[in-house]
């Protein structure tokens, strides 16, 4: 059976996220809403921008792209896109498909010329009326692979006049509703208000949908509890990591009940021995562990749970449990992430406490001309260093680079991060 999506969606007024076209009220952290979005079981975004004028454009393209850095589930941008150019942009920020504007008399032309350029599979058209349809039809099935509705009074005129596919975006909400309207082969999701409501259980939705017959993206188990090999207690030990950074958060455990009920949730619940009763992390502290990955180790004893970690894990406020060393050989890490990180803490930490006689204070002192000009020498010594045949120079003129680009990057205020999350889009 299909999996039906469930979508939030988000609109940007002044680079901030606001309720709506007629409510510009702004709905708090942005970053932090879009990665609740793609932690609790959202399963696409769609992001509106309602600009007026082009500076405001420009710096909504910006925040859409910062979003798109973000989060994992698929992101759509529409609003104001007028031109192939805003098309472009709305790609190469980021997003999925650029989502255009039925009412606007151009889109037919607009929708070619996006086809043409980045692929029909790359558009959508946003519509309330069925008017677009009667009026260009041809032009929009050849060119737009998908709608959205958003007014689900026009659904049974979509589904008469045309054969592509469309989500349906609407404030209201209730389960039979909404179930009956998924159930249409045409409508491949639903979403808006209530979906976007991060006071919302995404994942309690769709267990009630799934009861309606109605199937989306959830957990499922690929070995069965009864394969587990328990120990004395009933139970199995989950060891917990951060799915980003894969820092080891904590050890708990888990009997068959705290098992199901994780992978219906999405967010992990275990079994505590000395209250005896299941509890889902975050309830209390709002720490929440969303699920990303479970898998179970060769012996079939142990479950190592990838997880997105809000705020702190361990009841004591640190980031994780594990904070109490015992012992410690000194040794050199060789993970280069975990390098990259240590040198550009230390960088950062020369120009917010300067030390006399440091090279670091030194560059800072002299300002950005002086920076891009080592950054441009540096890369330079390295082509230099490519003609020679021995590598152990090129080693170290690209360390060299690499500090001083770390200078550059403290300087603008660019972290590793950033960098990284910009490398995984492409």
């Amino acid at each position: 059976m299909e999996h039906k999506n469930l979508i939030a969606t988000m609109y940007l007024k002044n680079g901030m996220a606001v309720k709506g076209p007629q409510d510009l009220e702004n709905t708090g952290d942005l970053k932090q809403l879009a990665k609740q979005y793609n932690d609790s079981g959202v399963d696409k975004l769609y992001v509106f921008d309602l600009s007026n004028d082009d500076n405001e454009h420009d710096l909504n393209l910006h925040t859409i792209k910062e979003i798109c850095r973000i989060v994992e589930i698929p992101v759509y941008g529409g609003g104001n896109i007028n031109r192939l150019e805003d098309i472009k942009k709305i790609l190469y920020a980021g997003c999925k498909g650029a989502i255009l504007d039925s009412s606007k008399h151009d889109t037919p032309q607009l929708a070619e010329e996006g086809a043409q350029r980045f692929g029909r599979e790359k558009l959508l058209v946003a519509v309330d009326t069925v008017d677009l349809l009667f009026k260009h039809k041809e032009d929009i099935e050849r060119y737009v692979h998908k709608l959205v509705a958003l007014d689900e009074t026009i659904i049974d005129s979509l589904t008469n006049v045309t054969d592509l596919p469309f989500s349906v975006i609407t404030n209201e909400y209730d389960t039979d509703h909404w179930a009956d309207i998924l159930k249409k082969p045409a409508v491949t999701g639903m979403g808006g208000s209530y979906i976007s409501n991060p006071e919302t259980d995404v994942m309690k939705v769709k267990m009630l949908l799934a009861m309606k017959g109605v199937e989306t993206q959830k957990f499922e188990s690929a070995i069965a509890w009864s394969e587990f090999k328990l120990n004395s207690d009933g139970l199995i030990p989950v060891i917990v990591q951060d799915y980003q950074t894969s820092e080891v958060l904590m050890l708990a455990y888990m009997n068959e009940e705290a098992f199901n009920t994780t992978i219906a949730m999405g967010k992990m619940t275990y079994y505590s021995r000395s209250r005896q009763e299941l509890w889902t992390k975050g309830v209390t502290s709002g720490h929440y562990q969303y699920v990303k990955s479970l898998t179970l180790d060769c012996d079939k004893d142990t479950i190592l749970a990838k997880v997105s970690q809000v705020g702190a894990a361990c009841h004591t406020g640190n980031p994780t449990c594990f904070f109490t060393e015992l012992i410690k050989k000194e040794y050199l890490s060789k993970n280069p992430l975990k390098v990259f990180e240590e040198v550009y803490q230390v960088i950062a930490d020369r120009k917010e406490h300067p030390k006399e006689g440091s090279y670091t204070n030194y560059l800072f002192d002299k300002g950005i001309d002086k920076i891009l000009k080592k950054v441009g020498e540096e890369a330079t010594e390295i082509v230099i260093a490519s003609k020679n045949p021995e590598p152990e120079e090129i080693k170290y003129e690209i360390s060299d680079f690499l500090y001083h680009m770390m200078v550059l990057m403290v300087e603008k205020g660019i972290t590793w991060e950033e960098v990284v999350e910009e490398l995984s889009q492409r």
